[in-house]
C-alpha cells in the first residue's frame, strides 16, 4: 500500500498556494488552499481523491465564512 507523502503547490511568485498530502495520483488527508497575500482561502480532507468531512471556505481576513459538509 502507498503511503501519503507531503505535497506543496506555489503560486507564481513563489508563495504557497496549497498543501497536503498525495497517495499515489490522489489528495489523501488535510489540505489548505491559500490566497497570493498568504491568507488561507479554503480547507478541507481527502480520501483517496474523495472530499469527505466538512470543508472551510474562509474570506479574505482568513475567518471562516462558510462550511459544507461531505459524506464520509
Amino acid at each position: 500500500m502507498t503511503e501519503s507523502e507531503p505535497h506543496t503547490k506555489l503560486h507564481r511568485d513563489g508563495s504557497v498556494w496549497s498543501r497536503g498530502f498525495m497517495r499515489g495520483d490522489d489528495m489523501d488527508g488535510y489540505w489548505e488552499w491559500f490566497r497570493v497575500d498568504g491568507t488561507i482561502m479554503r480547507s478541507g480532507t481527502f480520501d483517496r481523491g474523495r472530499q469527505v468531512g466538512v470543508w472551510t471556505t474562509y474570506d479574505r481576513s482568513g475567518a471562516p465564512h462558510k462550511e459544507t459538509r461531505f459524506p464520509d
